[in-house]
């Protein structure tokens, strides 16, 4: 796809060819001194005859050739009386037609459009022109004229266009009056923008660089961007150091900034763990209904059923498996406490107790519900146990809330869920918003089993959940150690326990379902896990590209998930005419690509593709394919789920063909391919290798070098992560 830069034209619009209300995405054509050009992009509404000057980039589309691609665009409004006349015959303003325009022109000639925005009592005195459908064109008029006005501020600094929908959609009419009030909101997820830009920008509009307002933001700022750090909390020095650093001032002039922060409620600072933490206060609420609610759950033993030995037995006779004492252990507990904890790598007979809990609790009459983390685990618990999983946001639903216009899991403590126990698999995913959650919206005396391997690597999101719960000592656990006969055939398994235990996997043995395919640099790696991809693994094994899953520590590099994805899309998904493609950033999405989500995204509409169901909610770590792209709508597949992605919400979303190992937690699939070349010393780590190999169904080959291999072994060092969660359980906090 050919582009050159820079790019900038001036023009009238002579057609207006699409127009997306929802996201101001727009395909226009428009009339450079005679010549016609094709101008798209988050444009807003605009109407034939006005005048646009507009900066950007041509971009060479497959079918409908060369574009300019907008990204800064100035509009000018009409001027004199006949250019305002046809700008409002063009129908852009609702209820103003061309007999219309042509009566308020006679009547008001270059003053029209101040009449409309401001004096609709002046228009009513037209003949047939009612008070109230002047005062709803002069509303649709002002509305208009918020979006112009924000886009044009948007784009004389240099900001994306495709905000000003998502600032309307936050802010409504006083989008522009909130983002000139407060431009750090641009930092915030929901937008995205790096904080120097939102920075940049509050300076540009006179905020002084020790104002409170910015010192605060950079505080609230840290806080939030070490959520993707895992940290619930962070210790009040290091926070200081990071935003003194961040805004390039002193600690000193921050500390009353964080007290305001800490006397509004902004901010939660409680000495916890050893620290003197400071939370977010939503983080810091979750964190203390977690152990509120453990703790309550921890003291409660139930009797257990009747003749418990023979339903026991019962249930090994019907599902033909004897139980080792681990396991029939674990069964036992399940069926006495109100809440536990079952743990074990891979080959240890996990899935084994979770069908015998299942059965258990359905022979004592409670209605129980499956949950996993991610759509994936949650298709593999159901595939496991023969019964319906959902991911736990499914299981809780989603509803809007009409008092505080946003989304809200509708099952919460005034409306519970409808069961009597919860199985969790996968546990080591969950974060600390999701498990708070989850424990809210349980009924006072239903059972809770959590299932999960403590060596993998922890969540994604905030918190060490699975790690604290099981350091904190308070709750019933059984860890399940043995390895049964059948795992210990396999390779892939016993690599996993020697990497887990510190002993390097027998890398020479390239037969079963482990292998070692040596490489010494990046170009050679790339290029072989791509002819694996490709050509070897679908012709040699039957196991096409579509099963196969890229694995990388790391997302740069030259074996990063970047320069893998950029390989891997060019040999399976290459360009072909009439195939859709859609640039963002530096990436050319495609029909036929795999893509990530990248965040939680409770707003988003999915729909089967037999229309049977919908439902919101699209989150982070759910895998799809790109069904088609249209103009700039992108359609993704996620496992059934479709979702229209417009051209504001591509941020959301990732190239697929390589993922990081920590995007990969909670999946399996029938073969992993892992780079073992490079990346940063921190991501080089046992946990990451172990992860890697416990993701690999049938087929496990690493690709590298054996020396970065017998380093992530001997690497045991683990991030630290700020949580107060552990500290709370076992003090009773």
């Amino acid at each position: 796809m050919a582009e050159q830069y820079p790019a900038a034209l001036e023009g009238a619009v002579s057609a207006v060819v699409f127009y997306n209300e929802e996201n101001g995405y727009a395909i226009l054509r428009l009339d450079v001194k005679g010549e016609e050009v094709t101008v798209v992009g988050s444009i807003g509404e605009v109407a034939i005859g006005e005048s646009l000057s507009i900066q950007g980039r041509w971009v060479q589309h497959p079918v409908y050739g060369s574009q300019l691609r907008a990204e800064i665009v100035e509009r000018r409004l009409p001027q004199g009386a006949e250019e305002i006349r046809q700008y409002l015959a063009s129908g852009i303003v609702k209820g103003i037609g061309k007999r219309t325009a042509r009566m308020l022109v006679e009547r008001f000639g270059e003053d029209t459009l101040r009449v409309i925005e401001e004096c609709p009592e002046q228009m009513a005195e037209l003949k047939g022109m009612s008070l109230r459908r002047a005062k709803q064109i002069s509303e649709d008029f002002r509305r208009q004229m918020g979006t112009r006005l924000l886009m044009e501020f948007l784009s004389a600094h240099k900001l994306p266009l495709e905000l000003a929908s998502q600032l309307r959609r936050a802010y409504g009419d006083v989008a522009l009056e909130v983002l000139k009030a407060n431009p750090y909101l641009l930092a915030e997820e929901e937008f995205g923008i790096a904080f120097s830009q939102a920075d940049e920008l509050a300076l540009s509009l006179g905020v002084e660089k020790e104002d409170p307002q910015r010192l605060e933001a950079g505080l609230l700022f840290e806080l939030a961007h070490n959520l993707n750090n895992g940290h619930t909390f962070l210790p009040r020095r290091k926070l200081l150091e990071a935003s003194s650093a961040l805004l390039n001032v002193s600690g000193e002039l921050l500390e009353p900034c964080l007290e305001a922060l800490g006397n509004r409620g902004d901010a939660m600072c409680e000495a916890i763990a050893g620290e003197d933490g400071v939370y977010l206060p939503a983080l810091y609420e979750a964190e203390c209904d977690i152990a509120r609610r453990i703790e309550e759950m921890c003291t409660c033993e139930l009797s257990s059923p009747e003749g418990l030995d023979e339903l026991i037995e019962r249930i090994q006779r019907e599902q033909q498996i004897t139980y080792a004492p681990q396991q029939r252990q674990a069964v036992e507990l399940a069926a006495q406490r109100q809440v536990m904890l079952l743990t074990g790598g891979p080959g240890t007979g996990k899935t084994t107790c979770l069908r015998g809990v299942l059965a258990l609790f359905d022979a004592i009459g409670l209605k129980t519900a499956l949950a996993a983390p991610t759509g994936r685990a949650a298709k593999r618990l159901s595939e496991l146990c023969g019964m319906e999983a959902s991911t736990i946001h499914r299981l809780l639903e989603i509803s809007f809330d009409p008092h505080t216009d946003r989304l809200v899991f509708t099952h919460d403590a005034d409306e519970p869920l409808a069961v009597d126990a919860v199985i969790v698999d996968e546990t080591s995913m969950l974060d600390v918003p999701l498990m708070a959650a989850l424990l809210n919206a349980l009924p006072g005396a239903c059972r809770l089993v959590l299932v999960g391997d403590p060596d993998q690597l922890p969540s994604v999101g905030p918190g060490s959940l699975l790690s604290d719960l099981l350091r904190s000592q308070i709750l019933p656990s059984v860890r399940l150690t043995e390895i049964f006969r059948q795992a210990a055939q396999s390779a892939i398994v016993c690599s996993a326990h020697l990497v887990n235990c510190g002993r390097m996997p027998d890398l020479s043995k390239n037969d079963g379902d482990f292998f070692f395919l040596p490489r010494r640099d990046s170009s050679s790696t790339v290029e072989t896990i791509v002819d694996l991809c490709r050509r070897r693994l679908p012709e040699r094994m039957g196991i096409p590209a579509s099963q196969i899953q890229v694995l990388s520590p790391t997302r740069r590099r030259g074996t990063g998930t970047k320069a893998l994805n950029q390989a891997l899309q060019a040999a399976l998904n290459p360009p072909l005419k009439g195939k859709g493609e859609r640039r963002f950033g530096d990436w050319i999405y495609r029909t036929g690509d795999r893509v990530m989500q990248v965040r939680n995204n409770y707003d988003i509409l999915w729909r089967e593709e037999t229309g049977a169901q919908s439902g919101m909610g699209i989150f982070n770590g759910d895998i799809g394919d790109i069904r088609s792209i249209e103009g700039d709508t992108i359609t993704v597949d996620f496992d059934g789920k479709i979702v229209e992605y417009s051209p504001d919400m591509l941020g959301e979303l990732e190239p697929a063909f390589a993922i990081t190992v920590h995007k990969a937690q909670g999946s399996e699939y029938r073969a992993v391919i892992f780079a073992a070349l490079d990346g940063a010393p921190m991501l080089m780590s046992r946990g990451v290798l172990y992860t890697a190999i416990t993701r690999a169904k049938e087929l496990f080959i690493a690709v590298g070098d054996a020396q970065t291999v017998a380093r992530m072994v001997a690497n045991d060092r683990q991030t630290k992560r700020y949580s107060g969660l552990r500290a709370r359980l076992a003090e009773g906090i």
